[in-house]
């Protein structure tokens, strides 16, 4: 009689490294979205995390305790799951679709604006943090953590208007009257 549990060891050890790299990659995707090097972490955890120890978590050589994992979800400053992979079989997989919307045309919108999130974190007034929880959410849903502005779309846009009680119009001056608006770039193509 054979038994297949140094099989399902093996399999569990394979799925175990998978996801392992799986994870190294959100790390080092939201550590490069936050434009920091091993070293900046290194420095800014107060060696808490050493870059290579950082590195080889993000390379799927270690494996990062839950412990760790939270605390550098608070250096980074974003939710813990955002460090987890969407999906351990493909992590790249929100990546690859949004990549494929882009290129197929479904994310494009009439008009976006850039909001400058360190104005807004500075910023007064009875909008303030309804706007700074709205924002928040935005960038949890995109994965988006660079910290400094946020591009807002479109429905984005309408959604925000209709909380204030305002159409998009008088939204916009109310943002610039806040000086929260980062002037567009435009490259002269449509």
């Amino acid at each position: 009689m054979t038994t297949t549990t140094g099989q399902d060891e093996v399999a569990e050890d394979a799925d175990a490294a998978r996801y392992a790299q799986a994870v190294g990659l959100r790390l080092r995707a939201v550590r490069r979205q936050k434009r920091l090097s091993l070293q900046a972490v290194e420095k800014a955890s107060s060696e808490e995390f050493k870059a290579s120890v950082l590195g080889a978590y993000e390379r799927g050589e270690r494996t990062i305790s839950v412990p760790r994992l939270q605390r550098l979800a608070q250096i980074y400053d974003v939710p813990v799951d955002q460090l987890l992979p969407v999906d351990a079989s493909s992590p790249l997989s929100r990546a690859s679709a949004g990549a494929a919307a882009l290129r197929s045309g479904e994310a494009r919108t009439a008009r976006k604006i850039t909001v400058d999130l360190v104005r807004l974190s500075e910023a007064r007034g009875p909008e303030r943090d309804l706007l700074r929880h709205f924002l928040a959410s935005v960038q949890v849903q995109r994965q988006d953590f660079n910290g400094r502005v946020l591009t807002i779309r479109e429905n984005d846009l309408r959604v925000m208007a209709s909380m204030f009680g305002r159409n998009v119009e008088a939204l916009l001056t109310r943002l610039e009257e806040l000086g929260l608006l980062v002037a567009q770039k435009t490259n002269g193509t449509s």
